[in-house]
């Protein structure tokens, strides 16, 4: 409890964490989560993000151990002092029927040891702003890191955004629209967009970003100097 506790507060400051193993639950034995959380602890890793994950096509979903992302969190927390972290969805999870029941089920995930939650991307702050106020309604108070993707590829954020019910907002479009054919043009537009949403985000008191920059460290790298002098303060 030490541990997870100072860490949140540090996410909740400044997002400080070193290092975070991605756990995916949904077609996992019991017997190979302790396995597995037994390793991370033998080698120091102490914070998880811990995730459903997808069904494997042509798996068996009455034979499932572990359902929902809860209760991966509850084993967790019950196998040592990790601090845990969880999804947590602005426009809610395609498969939930309401963003209201998406909420109950985040309550859950907060219920059951959750310490912190990273959001799914989204393209307007405003959807992030009315969702926290939405989760603090429910008493869910951990902190909260604001998921953020440059898009550089449009095809690909096409297809993410079909299967994940994420809403581009017109102005986006027009980027896209505008841009989409040249990929130099492209990628400076979306990198300019993703710098242009995290100060906001910065502005309106949010301290704790994830960029989801799809394995183009160039992408990340030229948004942190965008960023130098507003990370500093």
């Amino acid at each position: 409890a030490g541990m997870a506790t100072s860490i949140a507060t540090e996410i909740q400051r400044d997002f400080g964490v070193t290092s975070l193993a991605h756990f995916s639950c949904i077609s996992s034995t019991k017997e190979s989560v302790r396995e597995h959380l037994e390793t991370l602890k033998a080698h120091g890793i102490e914070n998880i993000l811990a995730l459903r994950g997808d069904l494997p096509a042509g798996f068996d979903a009455a034979h499932l151990e572990y359902r929902y992302a809860a209760d991966l969190i509850a084993e967790i927390k019950s196998r040592g002092d990790f601090c845990v972290g969880g999804a947590c969805y602005p426009e809610g999870h395609p498969e939930s029927a309401t963003l209201a029941a998406d909420i109950e089920a985040i309550k859950y995930k907060v219920d059951a040891g959750c310490d912190f939650l990273v959001t799914q991307m989204f393209f307007d702050n405003n959807i992030l702003y009315n969702y926290m106020y939405k989760l603090r309604d429910k008493g869910i108070d951990v902190p909260v890191v604001a998921g953020v993707m440059p898009v550089v590829t449009p095809k690909s954020i096409k297809r993410i955004c079909a299967i994940s019910g994420v809403a581009l907002p017109s102005r986006f479009k027009m980027i896209l629209d505008r841009y989409g054919d040249d990929p130099e043009a492209m990628k400076q537009a979306g990198i300019a967009y993703a710098t242009e949403q995290i100060i906001d985000l910065y502005a309106n008191g949010i301290r704790a970003v994830h960029v989801y920059a799809m394995n183009k460290p160039d992408v990340a790298a030229k948004i942190k100097e965008n960023l130098s002098a507003i990370i500093k303060q």
